[in-house]
């Protein structure tokens, strides 16, 4: 009797975890070929307005620019972005969000902290999983930062309601662009020279 409880536990926890993470937003993954490619996750708005969203913005005004694990840009060479070089490499991304609704891009040297140190009781599976800082990210690794770049910003006629980022080839290299709610911000990628 005790095996048959102990064994219906083990398999109860399991489905926990498995449909804790089939319940997680999909991934994003956004690629310029041999330019630079971006992972991220993709939080849904569900009825909530983005102006309140970041109304709950930490003091510094820093959003992870995604949900879940850290969204992280790999640079495939060296680039620019906007006017700001930035050797070829992996960086975390971040956005700034000023006052007046400014959009501002933040490549960070520092991937993630393990979920393992943000939650203990983390799913073993999980517990290495790079996950970004919400709250602490101007203590924490502020000093670590590569680029603060502003973005241009767009008012979106068409809401969408799952965060997205594109990278959108052109001529030159691309445009980065975020886009959640009615909003959108961008900001030129290029090789550089």
């Amino acid at each position: 009797m005790k095996i048959g409880i102990v064994c219906l536990s083990i398999l109860l926890l399991i489905g926990t975890v498995v449909l804790a993470q089939n319940a997680m937003p999909p991934r994003g993954k956004t690629t310029i070929n041999k330019l630079a490619s971006i992972d991220y996750g993709r939080p849904l708005l569900k009825g909530r307005s983005i102006d309140d969203m970041f109304q709950k913005l930490p003091a510094d005004r820093v959003w992870r620019a995604g949900q879940n694990q850290v969204t992280i840009l790999t640079a495939d060479q060296d680039l620019l972005v906007g006017k700001t070089k930035i050797p070829s490499g992996k960086y975390s991304v971040y956005v700034h969000i000023g006052e007046s609704g400014e959009w501002s891009l933040i490549l960070n040297r520092d991937l993630g902290n393990d979920l393992v140190n943000l939650f203990p009781k983390a799913p073993p599976q999980m517990a290495h999983e790079k996950w970004p800082y919400y709250t602490n990210y101007t203590e924490k690794i502020a000093g670590q930062e590569v680029a603060r770049v502003p973005m241009r910003s767009e008012k979106l006629s068409v809401p969408v309601d799952m965060f997205t980022i594109d990278l959108i080839p052109d001529k030159n290299g691309g445009i980065l662009k975020m886009s959640w709610g009615d909003r959108a911000a961008s900001i030129d990628i290029m090789p550089a020279k």
